[in-house]
């Protein structure tokens, strides 16, 4: 059993299969806010490891998906400045575990917390329609 923190989009359901299928391994897992979380670009940086800076972005993110942004035409300085001030364009979950971190849920630390196991559709959005924002959550829900 291992603790994992999890940045989510509250509200995502596609963060709450993937939250399901962690716990469903036996891990406990802490959810936090995306959107609330005090990033800076030195800390998010730490979850994008190696790979390549357009991998960083949230290619559902209704800008991503009607082409007002286009991720491959960012340095690493200028993407992070982005993705600190609009947290929905991070791909998502960003996952801590074991003093390992990732964005996306295809990767280490997470590929090994499920032994390989994972859902091959756990990255899938579950509105792969037209590019409408996920609904906000419910103000009252703890895992805001």
């Amino acid at each position: 059993m291992t603790s994992i923190v999890f940045y989510q989009k509250p509200g995502c359901k596609t963060n709450a299969r993937q939250k399901q299928l962690l716990e469903a391994a036996g891990h406990v897992v802490t959810t936090k806010n995306l959107r609330t979380e005090p990033w800076t670009g030195e800390r998010l940086r730490q979850f994008f490891g190696s790979t390549p800076v357009a991998s960083w972005f949230n290619p559902a993110a209704p800008g991503i998906k009607s082409g007002e942004i286009d991720p491959a035409t960012f340095d690493a300085g200028a993407a992070l400045a982005i993705l600190v001030e609009d947290p929905l364009l991070i791909r998502r979950p960003l996952v801590e575990a074991n003093g390992q971190r990732c964005a996306g849920f295809d990767r280490e630390p997470v590929t090994s917390l499920l032994c390989g196991a994972a859902d091959p559709d756990a990255e899938s959005c579950s509105r792969p329609g037209p590019s409408l924002p996920c609904p906000e959550p419910d103000p009252t829900s703890p895992s805001r």
